[in-house]
């Protein structure tokens, strides 16, 4: 072959190789800026890069919505579904890790432009004021050619048309380093129903996808600085300069003139900042920071106050919870019902004295006592004359255990009060105790009611759905402890002092008296190979037929369950709480912790079991500890 033909070989394959290469890119699109038509993958590419991502996702799908949050990391904590309801709209939320003031003014002008946008909540943080105008990586943090006006205004003043700004956007795309596509691929294979550090955004609502962390057990403090110990010891990660707070400020500016002209109503907030961050600056900085806003615009401030300093409302060094993003919402919305420290939330306006900026800045913690208490729970099963085991305590002992709560001074709560703490911040009594029973046996009636009814204690049951009123296993011969029916249910319940809850419909079957057909569920625990799909809905749909079964027969909500034999996992956790079970129950032996403001105390929480051989006098030390 001559030099010619060489050359010419080396060209088409070159050619090919370049064609290739832009095909698998085009295909695979990791970064959504072709609009994903073939993966469809938005929570992907949405990691990436959200800049590009959710534009590519709004261009499809922006009729959806009307109003959009728009910020850094931080705003995803602000819930659409919060805010949907305050302002009865459609949000989608823009969060954009490290996104500036200047990314937020592009998007803006954007989306009032094209789309139609009703309310615009922008989210100001303390960060837009040493970052600004940033696209340091020209794949993952640089906007969609869509919004980035700025990119436009440069090529055209070049001489050069809008069309070539789309070009350049997408050929750098085009011919993007193959391992994003091939990333892409491999963690398709491995993906599953629970977000992973791969697909951290909920496509749908634009939120960072937070079902984990949503049902993550929280307890004590101790116990939270083991699991997050960046609060124990908090890293001092600089001086940080807010350099950019005249350019930051000016963006808000423009956005505000954007939104009037437009008539859109503009909600701004300064969203929560873990109170040790604070040290990475000066002081009248930040003063100065919050004060040049307030020229600007009013806004809501939840920066710095007594949620700052709880380091249980936060889940990294500069993130706080999804429930916390609730407060924020119940707070602009004037909703007192539900549990808001009094110091959190201020609407700053340009009246606001000027003082206010230092001072807000010396937020202190409120006492644990007052956000938090100790709760003990604990767990019988089975009642007779005598004792027969750990899971059959006598009638003799279980008073003896209960005359000696009474006389250690212990005040039964029910679950409606532990939820109403959490939730709205009601009080509890000294010393609370909680009593459950799992099961549903028969004695739970007859023995522990009237000993309960003597002692004015309450207690919950946790119901087996399909053994109620049985004495045989299911629907077979298998003679089984017999349960409590309809009729004692009801009776009990009408007395104020008992609940009937869940212990599953049917899944904490015993495998000697299953027919041998299917799979046994001794527990809530999936079977091996099960998709993670399937077992939600199984866990769903079992709570569901509970639910409906024992609401029919007592008239009371059904919103808790107890794990059989205590055995769970986070997809266990996410299915209950997307059926409405708000409390679940383990056999981990400890004291609970409640905690204003966030649902997760609920998930999970110890019990301690109560047998025959229960040293009460050594058990009423622990719990008084």
């Amino acid at each position: 072959m001559n030099a010619k033909k060489w050359v010419l070989t080396f060209l088409l394959l070159a050619l090919v190789l370049v064609l290739g290469l832009a095909a698998f890119n085009y295909v695979t699109d990791p970064f959504a800026a072709f609009g994903d038509k073939f993966l469809n993958w938005f929570s992907y590419d949405e990691t990436n890069n959200p800049r590009v991502a959710k534009i590519s996702y709004l261009e499809q799908h922006h009729n959806e919505y009307d109003s959009y949050i728009l910020g850094c990391s931080s705003t995803s904590s602000l819930q659409v579904s919060d805010f949907n309801k305050l302002y009865d709209a459609n949000f989608y939320n823009l969060i954009m890790y490290g996104a500036d003031m200047r990314d937020c003014e592009k998007i803006a002008d954007y989306l009032i432009e094209h789309y139609e946008v009703k309310h615009l909540v922008l989210n100001v943080y303390l960060d837009n004021g040493f970052t600004y105008d940033d696209e340091t990586d020209r794949l993952t943090r640089n906007l969609h050619y869509l919004t980035d006006r700025g990119d436009l205004e440069l090529v055209m003043a070049e001489g050069k048309t809008e069309t070539a700004a789309e070009l350049s956007f997408y050929t750098r795309y085009l011919f993007c380093d193959p391992r994003y596509g091939f990333a892409k691929l491999k963690n398709l294979r491995n993906d599953r129903l629970l977000p992973q550090s791969f697909d951290v955004f909920n496509e749908v609502t634009g939120e960072y996808d937070k079902r984990v962390r949503d049902v993550e057990p929280i307890g004590s403090m101790d116990t939270y600085l083991e699991a997050y110990p960046v609060f124990a010891d908090y890293p001092k990660t600089g001086d940080f300069v807010l350099g950019q707070t005249e350019n930051c400020m000016k963006s808000v500016a423009a956005i505000k003139e954007r939104c009037e002209a437009a008539d859109v109503e503009l909600v701004v907030v300064a969203a929560p900042v873990y109170i040790d961050y604070f040290q990475n600056f000066q002081a009248e900085d930040v003063a100065n920071f919050y004060a040049s806003l307030a020229k600007v615009t009013d806004f809501w401030d939840f920066s710095c106050s007594s949620v700052s300093c709880e380091p249980r409302y936060f889940y990294d060094a500069t993130h706080f919870r999804n429930a916390v993003g609730s407060m924020i919402a119940a707070r602009i919305a004037g909703d007192d019902s539900v549990y808001i420290p009094d110091d959190f939330g201020t609407y700053v306006t340009a009246d606001t004295p000027s003082s206010y900026f230092s001072e807000v800045l010396q937020a202190t913690a409120l006492p644990d006592e007052t956000v938090s208490r100790d709760v003990p729970v604990l767990m019988w099963h089975n009642l007779a004359e005598e004792s027969s085991g750990d899971m059959t305590i006598s009638v003799d002992t279980f008073r003896a255990q209960i005359e000696a709560l009474h006389e250690a001074g212990f005040k039964t709560v029910s679950l409606q009060q532990l939820y109403d703490y959490v939730h709205f911040g009601t009080e509890l009594p000294e010393k609370p105790i909680v009593l459950t029973f799992d099961d549903g046996y028969f004695s739970n009636y007859e023995y522990a009611f009237p000993i309960l009814q003597e002692y004015d204690m309450q207690a919950t049951i946790f119901a087996i759905g399909v053994s109620v009123g049985k004495d045989t296993y299911k629907d077979t011969d298998h003679a089984m402890t017999p349960h409590f029916g309809a009729d004692e249910a009801r009776e009990m319940v009408d007395s104020g002092l008992i609940s009937v809850q869940s212990h599953t419909f049917d899944m904490h079957q015993w495998p000697p008296f299953e027919d041998g057909n299917a799979q046994v569920r001794e527990t809530l625990l999936p079977f091996d190979g099960e998709a993670d799909a399937d077992y939600e809905a199984a866990v769903e749909a079992d709570f569901a037929e509970s639910r409906e079964l024992l609401e029919s027969i007592t008239g009371q909500p059904v919103n808790a369950l107890a794990f059989p034999e205590g055995a769970y996992v986070t997809l266990t956790q996410d299915a209950l709480r997307s059926a409405g079970a708000e409390l679940t129950f383990t056999t981990v032996r400890a004291v609970n912790t409640v905690v204003k403001g966030l649902p997760q105390s609920l998930c999970a929480m110890p019990r301690f079991g109560m047998t025959e051989s229960t040293d009460m006098t050594a058990l009423v030390a622990e719990l008084e500890q």
